[in-house]
């Protein structure tokens, strides 16, 4: 899995961090997601997957 992210989409709801917060983050300026780990383990796939589900301005892409 890898993961990307548009931080030009995001509007800093959150809750991608909510979901993994291992692999994404929130700036303290403005809490636009910061991408910590572009490519997960496997065990958090089911997690990330969520989190770009959930996300409202669809700032996360997921490539398997």
């Amino acid at each position: 899995m890898k993961v990307a992210i548009d931080q030009d989409k995001c509007v800093g709801t959150g809750q991608c961090v909510v979901a993994a917060a291992s692999v994404f983050d929130q700036r303290d300026e403005d809490g636009i997601v910061v991408l910590l780990d572009a490519g997960p383990p496997a065990d958090l796939a089911e997690d990330v997957r969520h989190a770009a589900t959930v996300c409202p301005a669809l700032a996360i892409r997921i490539e398997e």
